[in-house]
This record gives structure tokens, C-alpha cells and sequence, in this order.
């Protein structure tokens, strides 16, 4: 019963509302019927294509390059781009160092499946391009080289429309990325490595004398850049022109800079000739290497650097050296040549990455997980591993000049995991 009462009370209480909101209606337009309410119509919507997925460009097999004696065999074709036809002297000797050096790792790790194919680029960005279209028209699945960063460039693009990797000996890290990776001693990790140990032994200000030019503005940036990372300073620089005559002035300005103690540690990014040329104007100008430690670069890592005595007690950074000595034992005793140029070992080490990863199946030989593989790589300069923006990142010791020769004062990492303590 109370439910009764209280459907019959609810259901007058609808009636009402329902005819109150209809008389409301009626009041309020005079007695006419309401329009209809306007319904704006629906706002259009962008449909977004599908991102589109670059398919890499084709290559007929048929066209592949198979020497005679490797008929019905499917090789590894592995391209290596160098200016051996370069106008200059010099770039054609490292260019056959280069070369020779991979000769000797394919010798030595005795791969018979690995072609090597070697292309002339004549150190210009227009003949790298035409040296790449030709390896890959042969069906090259990698290519080592180019040397300079002009020529990456222009090799780059045109690499990545079939898919294939690039190896450049390149130290420029702005050509670095997107199918090219660098094997070379980067400039920024030379840095990063001496100035970590000089802030271990204590050493938190610093003084530089840097090479004009692009390559000095460089040695600037990351300087500057892995001293405040380290909670150090630059207290005192300055640069100096290619010409002796104009060192004399620069390197009076950063000896009196130091000023009985300014700073700890001088960087001189620089070698070969421009170095033993600016180094005794220090001492000259009274700037005592036994009281001011002298850093460098890989380019100190000379033996004739030994008969410098104001660089005696300087620090560098460079691979292990027993690696690269055994190295240079066997080069000469397959080629009779006198010591090649320091960088000649990149080609043995890029080679021997491609014998490496060639043991893979077909489609996963080359691929950026396996060129980027975390572990990295162990070579004749000490391990070295590829990041995915293409740079390298190595295992470098600290050397120290000495009358007999470079020793080293703190070994290079021999993995990229970090110690288990």
C-alpha cells in the first residue's frame, strides 16, 4: 500500500513538471511553437597519412662484382673508399697504408668469404660520390672509408638509399649519423680521457694555447666543455698562427698568464712540426714544465716526440701501445716498408670488423644492432664500440713522455662493462 501511494504521488509530480515546462514554453513565444535548436555541424577532421617507410633502393645481383676464382660462391662484398689517385703525396701514402692494412687482417683472420673491393675517390666529395655509386653497383653490403669529412657527406646519402653502412676514417663527428659511424680517434674523446685523469690527480685549473683554425675552435669547445664537466676551469688561453714568427708573441701572452701559479696544467692540442715548435718558447718565456704539467692529444702519440725535452713529463691520451706495436711488427715483416702513418691501423681494425660481423647470417651481418653492439669491438688500438649516433667511443690509456719514450701512467679500459667490485 505505502508503495502504491508513493508511485501515485511520483507520477503527479511528473505530470505537473511535464505540463509546468510545457506552459513555460508556450509564455515565452507568444503561444507559437519553438524552432528547432540549431545543431552546428560536426568540425572536420584531418586524417593524418601513415608515416611513410623508405624502402631501400634495388640492386640486381646479376650486376654483382665476383671475381673469377670465387664463381658460384656468394661473397661479402665489403667496399673500401680511399683517395689513392690524390694529388697530394701524403694522402696517397696513408691511403696505401690504409689499404695494406686490411689486406694484412683479411691475410691474417683468413676469411676467404669476405671480397674486398677497393675504390679510388681522389679526396673530393664528387669523386667519393662516384666511387660509392660504383661499389654498390658491384653489390657492396659495407663500406670502409671514405678518409675526409667531405667525402662522408657526400657518400652518406647516397649509401642510405640501399641500406648500407658506412665506416668513415672521418674524426669530424659532424658527419656522423644515420648509416655512418666513425672509426677513428675522435677529437672529443681524446679530451674527455686527459683531462678525466688530470682532475684525478688533482689539477682544476688549466691554461691552453690552441691552433688557430677550424680544428683549434674545436680543441676549444671540448676543452672548455670536459674541464667544467669536471668542475674546472680555463683560466687563461689564447691561440696562435701557423706560422713560427707568429707563435713567439701567443706564447709569451699564456707564460705570463701564468703568473707563478695561475694554473696547473697547459693543453696543447697540437703535433708533429707546430709542436715542437711552440713547446721550447714556453720555457723560454719562463713557463717551467716542472711546475706547469703539459697536456695533449692523440697527436702526441710521436716517438719523436721523445726528443723534445720541454714535453718530457707531458701526458696524452692514445690506444695501448702493445697492440699497436705488435701490429706494426707484422705490417713490416708482409710489407718490408718502414713505419707507416699512425692511422694506418684503422684499416686493419675496419677490416677485421667486417670479417667479424661477415660470420653473421646474410641479413643480419651489417645491421645497426650489430655495428652498435654494446660489448664493441677489440682491435689492434684497444676496444672501441660504435654509438647510435654514429660516433666511436674508445679504451684509451694516458701516456707520459720520457727520454726513452712514451710509458704509460694509467692503462686503457680492456672492457666497456663497468668493474664488479
Amino acid at each position: 500500500m505505502t508503495d502504491a501511494r508513493f508511485f501515485s504521488s511520483g507520477l503527479r509530480a511528473v505530470v505537473i513538471l511535464f505540463f509546468g515546462l510545457m506552459l513555460a514554453a508556450c509564455n515565452g513565444l507568444g503561444g507559437r511553437t519553438a524552432p528547432p535548436p540549431v545543431v552546428a555541424p560536426p568540425p572536420t577532421v584531418q586524417v593524418q597519412p601513415p608515416p611513410r617507410v623508405e624502402t631501400p633502393a634495388m640492386r640486381d645481383p646479376a650486376n654483382f662484382y665476383t671475381p673469377a676464382h670465387m664463381a658460384g660462391e656468394q661473397p661479402v662484398r665489403v667496399a673500401l673508399l680511399l683517395p689513392f689517385n690524390s694529388p697530394r703525396d701524403n694522402v696517397r701514402a696513408l691511403s696505401n697504408a690504409l689499404y695494406n692494412a686490411a689486406q694484412l687482417a683479411l691475410f691474417e683472420f683468413n676469411n676467404a668469404q669476405v671480397l674486398l673491393i677497393p675504390k679510388a675517390t681522389g679526396g673530393t666529395a664528387g669523386g667519393a660520390q662516384r666511387a660509392t655509386q660504383e661499389a654498390l653497383n658491384a653489390g657492396a653490403d659495407l663500406i670502409l672509408g671514405p678518409l675526409f669529412a667531405e667525402e662522408v657527406a657526400a657518400v652518406a646519402p647516397l649509401a642510405a638509399q640501399y641500406n648500407v653502412p658506412v665506416v668513415a676514417f672521418s674524426s669530424d663527428s659532424a658527419v656522423a649519423g644515420n648509416g655512418v659511424y666513425l672509426l677513428s680517434f675522435p677529437l672529443h674523446e681524446d679530451i674527455s680521457r686527459i683531462v678525466e685523469y688530470a682532475t684525478l690527480q688533482g689539477m682544476i685549473s688549466f691554461g691552453a694555447l690552441y691552433p688557430q683554425g677550424s680544428y683549434g675552435d674545436r680543441a676549444r669547445a671540448e676543452f672548455e666543455r670536459a674541464v667544467s664537466s669536471r668542475a674546472g676551469q680555463v683560466v687563461a688561453s689564447t691561440s696562435y698562427p701557423a706560422s713560427s714568427d707568429g707563435m713567439y708573441e701567443p706564447a709569451r701572452r699564456i707564460a705570463a698568464s701564468y703568473g707563478g701559479g695561475n694554473f696547473q696544467a697547459l693543453f696543447l692540442p697540437e703535433g708533429g712540426a707546430q709542436l715542437k715548435t711552440i713547446s721550447p718558447l714556453l720555457p723560454y718565456y719562463d713557463l717551467d714544465p716542472r711546475e706547469v704539467k703539459f697536456l695533449g692529444t692523440g697527436l702526441w702519440d710521436d716517438p719523436s716526440l721523445a726528443l723534445e725535452p720541454p714535453l718530457h713529463g707531458g701526458w696524452f691520451p692514445a690506444p695501448p701501445p702493445e697492440g699497436h706495436a705488435q701490429f706494426l711488427t707484422r705490417y713490416k715483416r708482409a710489407y718490408g716498408a718502414a713505419t707507416p702513418p699512425r692511422i694506418a691501423s684503422l684499416g686493419y681494425d675496419a677490416a677485421s670488423l667486417a670479417v667479424a660481423l661477415s660470420t653473421r647470417a646474410p641479413g643480419d651481418r651489417f645491421t645497426a644492432e650489430a655495428l652498435t653492439d654494446p660489448d664493441g669491438f677489440a682491435g689492434v688500438d684497444g676496444i672501441f664500440r660504435f654509438m647510435p649516433d654514429g660516433r666511436t667511443e674508445r679504451g684509451l690509456a694516458v701516456m707520459e713522455v720520457r727520454a726513452g719514450g712514451a710509458v704509460v701512467v694509467d692503462p686503457a679500459p680492456t672492457s666497456f662493462r663497468p668493474p664488479v667490485f
